[in-house]
């Protein structure tokens, strides 16, 4: 869509565009300035929504008001992207200590068991190592592995952590990386060396949807890239871990559900206990899958 030129006169019909992002219509506006504000800017208000510069300017709060809440109820912050920042680097890191010790790559990426049958597993989850659970979510060998996912994590988490928060989404990130680990480890062959965010990273894609339905927006963009990213993850000769990705996905729609529409008055108990009842089913899938390796 073209912008719309300074100064030119606008259709008596157009949708107006947000003031921090003009690519983007809205027909929500602050309830103080009331000046058009898109998804990503809006601060959940007592009554309404609120841009973040009158949120961060703190005209019109009494001493000892209340603390101005996202849509999801996290805190607003100076810096809307800073836990993706930090997930961004430590997946960096991880990658370039690959690089330098090749050999960490071995006691990083998923396994459930090794050496294969008819030996004992001394190494992988089956063989004590649930760490691996974790680690493998943050570890990338290939640069073009590390790229794509980074990518996506900078444009699906950012407006995300806007919106749920730091704590909530860093927990929407870690179950749904955990999600996809745990649908790994039941359904891949034992041998398979599985590794990559992909799995968080289809969480962001499911909560992404879940939000964009919420807030009644377009959903054609983000499904058309759900879309071919799926293509992807089930075409022959692409070595995708497609068990991966399909957990982190429901993972992320089940968790993302429960951030946007829990409601208000129980909104933290909904929100935190969704994400401790899927943690619980993967302890259990993981318990599960390594009684019957072992």
């Amino acid at each position: 869509m073209d912008d719309q030129a300074a100064g030119s006169p606008q259709n008596a019909h157009s949708v107006p565009a947000c003031y921090r992002h003009p690519d983007r219509e809205t027909g929500v506006r602050c309830t103080r300035c009331e000046r058009p504000i898109c998804p990503e800017c809006m601060v959940d208000a007592s009554v309404g929504f609120q841009c973040p510069e009158c949120v961060r300017g703190g005209t019109g709060h009494a001493p000892g008001a209340a603390v101005p809440r996202t849509l999801a109820g996290g805190a607003v912050t100076a810096d809307p992207r800073l836990v993706t920042k930090i997930l961004l680097v430590v997946n960096l890191a991880v990658f370039i200590a690959v690089q330098v010790q090749r050999p960490l790559l071995g006691d990083l990426y998923l396994v459930s068991a090794w050496p294969p049958a008819p030996f004992m597993p001394t190494e992988g989850v089956a063989g004590g190592e649930w760490y691996r659970m974790v680690t493998s979510v943050f570890t990338h060998d290939a640069p073009w592995h590390i790229g794509f996912n980074m990518l996506s994590l900078w444009w699906l988490g950012g407006p995300l952590e806007a919106v749920l928060g730091r704590a909530r989404y860093l927990a929407l990130y870690l179950v749904s990386g955990l999600a996809g680990s745990a649908l790994a480890y039941l359904l891949a062959s034992p041998t398979t060396a599985t590794l990559g965010a992909s799995g968080a990273i289809f969480g962001l894609f499911g909560a992404t949807a879940v939000l964009v339905r919420r807030l009644n927006d377009d959903m054609r963009p983000i499904i058309a890239l759900l879309v071919i990213n799926l293509v992807f993850t089930f075409s022959p000769g692409f070595n995708i871990s497609w068990q991966a990705h399909i957990g982190g996905l429901v993972a992320g729609v089940v968790v993302g559900y429960a951030m946007v529409h829990a409601p208000r008055e129980r909104r933290a108990l909904i929100q935190y206990g969704t994400c401790a009842l899927v943690l619980a089913v993967i302890v259990l899938v993981t318990v599960v899958r390594t009684a019957q390796l072992t």
